[in-house]
C-alpha cells in the first residue's frame, strides 16, 4: 500500500493537477460517444463557422480546407491568414480569398458539393507602407469582414516568444529569444500612448471597423491594451469584438477578468490551440469557464492551419467533441460554435 501512495504521490504537483487531470480525463473519454470515425470523412462540425482559420506560407492549404469544410458541412471559414495576403505585390486580403472562392465553387458544380461560405481578415500590421486607417479602410472595403489587431508583430508577442530580428531591421531570419520589454516596445507594434490610451490611428481602426459593423479581435494585447480596447469598444457601441484564445500566453486571462470583459459584450473566443498539446491547457478548465461565463458571449474556433496541429476541420471537430465530452450540451456547442460566430460575421443576413 506504500508504494501505492508513493506512486500516485509522484503523479502529483502541489496543486494535485496532473493527477486529478488523468482521473477527469478518463471519465470524459470513456463517457462521451460521438459519431463513429470514418477516415477521410469527418463528422461533428456540421454548419459550424470557424472564425480563426490559418493557411498562409508552410500551412494547410486554403483550398484543400475549403473543399474539406464544404464535404464535411461546415458553414463557413473566416481566414486570418493565407497565402499572399500580405505581400506587397498582392492585390489584398479579400481579393485572395475570393480567388479561392472562384475555385471552390467550381470544384463545388463537379461534385454536387455545398460550398462553405469564406471570409477574409485583416491584420493590422499589413500596412504595405499605407497609414494605418488608410490600409483597414482599403481592406474592409475591399471585403475584409475582420480586423486583427497586432498579432506576431506586437509587443507582447516577442516579449513573451520572440521573433524573427530581420522584423525589426536586423539581418537574421532565426527566431529570437523572448526580447526585454524595451527592446520589444522598439521593435513591435504597441497600441497604447504614453498616457496608456489607444493611440490615434489605433482608435481611428476601431472606428472604421464600428461604421463597417466588422468583426476586430484584441488579438496578442497586453492586458493594459485588453482593457483600453475594451473601452473604446464601449465608447463606440462595437456588438462584434472578440477575444482570442484567453487561455493563451499571450492573453492569460483569469475568470474574472473574462467575465469583466464578456458583460461589456466582447466575445471570449477559446481556440483548438489552447487544448493542443503545444500548449496544453486542460480541457475540464475551458469547459469549466465556458459553463461560468455563459454560452452568449462564446465562440469555438480552431486556430489551426500549422503542420503541428490537426488541419482546421479535425481540429474544429476536436475542439466540439472535447467540449461535448467535459460537459457541454450539444445545444451549447452549437450555440458557440455555429450561432454566435454566425453573428459575428452576419453569415445569416
Amino acid at each position: 500500500m506504500d508504494d501505492e501512495l508513493l506512486a500516485e504521490a509522484r503523479l502529483r504537483r502541489p496543486n494535485g493537477a496532473p493527477h486529478d487531470r488523468f482521473l477527469a480525463s478518463y471519465r470524459a473519454r470513456m463517457g462521451y460517444r460521438g459519431q463513429a470515425l470514418v477516415p477521410p470523412a469527418v463528422f461533428g462540425v456540421e454548419n459550424a463557422v470557424d472564425i480563426h482559420c490559418h493557411a498562409h506560407e508552410g500551412q494547410q492549404d486554403a483550398l484543400a480546407i475549403a473543399k474539406l469544410a464544404s464535404a464535411s458541412g461546415m458553414k463557413g471559414l473566416l481566414f486570418k491568414s493565407v497565402v499572399g495576403m500580405n505581400r506587397p505585390e498582392a492585390p489584398g486580403p479579400a481579393e485572395v480569398v475570393r480567388a479561392v472562392r472562384r475555385d471552390l465553387e467550381r470544384w463545388c458544380e463537379d461534385t454536387g458539393v455545398e460550398p462553405v461560405r469564406l471570409w477574409s481578415g485583416w491584420i493590422a500590421t499589413d500596412t504595405r507602407g499605407m497609414p494605418l486607417p488608410e490600409a483597414a479602410r482599403r481592406a474592409i472595403e475591399d471585403g475584409a469582414s475582420a480586423v486583427w489587431m497586432p498579432v506576431f508583430r506586437s509587443a507582447n508577442t516577442l516579449h513573451k516568444v520572440g521573433g524573427l530580428p530581420v522584423w525589426w531591421g536586423e539581418d537574421s531570419r532565426q527566431w529570437s529569444d523572448p526580447l526585454p520589454w524595451p527592446d520589444a516596445l522598439r521593435a513591435g507594434a504597441y497600441t497604447l500612448d504614453e498616457q496608456g490610451s489607444l493611440k490615434p490611428e489605433y482608435k481611428e481602426v476601431f472606428r472604421i471597423a464600428a461604421d463597417h459593423d466588422v468583426m476586430v479581435s484584441f488579438a496578442h494585447a497586453t492586458h493594459e491594451e485588453i482593457y483600453a480596447m475594451a473601452d473604446e469598444v464601449r465608447s463606440l457601441g462595437i456588438t462584434k469584438a472578440v477575444i482570442d484564445h484567453p487561455f493563451s500566453p499571450f492573453i492569460d486571462l483569469s475568470l474574472d477578468q473574462m467575465r469583466e470583459l464578456a458583460s461589456a459584450g466582447i466575445t471570449m473566443n477559446f481556440t483548438y490551440d489552447e487544448i493542443s498539446p503545444l500548449l496544453g491547457v486542460d480541457p475540464a478548465r475551458m469547459c469549466a469557464a465556458i459553463q461560468a461565463l455563459g454560452t452568449r458571449h462564446v465562440t469555438l474556433s480552431s486556430d489551426a492551419g500549422e503542420p503541428l496541429f490537426p488541419n482546421t476541420v479535425e481540429a474544429l471537430r476536436l475542439l466540439r467533441a472535447h467540449m461535448c465530452a467535459f460537459g457541454l450540451s450539444e445545444e451549447q456547442v452549437h450555440e458557440i460554435s455555429s450561432v454566435n460566430p454566425s453573428r459575428l460575421l452576419k453569415a445569416d443576413a
